[in-house]
């Protein structure tokens, strides 16, 4: 009876173990990719609010809608859809950090210098830069 009652308590320990690792690795953000794009204000979709304290849409506070082809740091790409609370500046590029599961936890303007060199072969350069 005791080795079952010491076995139970080990599984459980590792599982409890176990589950707080996955938690803290979901939350860190480690193993997200970076995917960078350019601002193409036709492929934006304006959420509709609420209008209440409680958002019940999911969108978490986010207006607008992009899902924009986007192309990580070898070149290889893909459609990605992320939430702004704004509209972007058209033509602008960006780079989101893209986790599995968990989809975009963040975006941030860049300059076309700031682009590797596989994903800049996809765009040109904005004349004011």
């Amino acid at each position: 009876m005791r080795k079952k009652m010491i076995f139970g308590i080990t599984v459980a320990a590792t599982l409890v173990a176990g589950l707080v690792c996955f938690c803290i690795w979901f939350l860190s953000g480690t193993g997200s990719t970076y995917y960078y794009s350019q601002i193409d204000n036709s492929k934006i979709e304006q959420g509709k609010s609420g209008g209440g304290v409680i958002d019940f849409s999911g969108s978490g506070g986010m207006d607008y809608s992009y899902t924009l082809f986007s192309y990580d740091e070898n070149g290889k790409g893909k459609n990605i859809t992320f939430g702004t609370s704004k509209e972007l500046k058209e033509g602008s590029f960006i780079r989101l950090t893209v986790m599995p599961i968990r989809g975009v936890l963040e975006w941030s303007e860049v300059q076309y210098g700031d682009l590797p060199a596989a994903v800049q072969s996809n765009y040109t350069a904005l004349s004011n830069e």
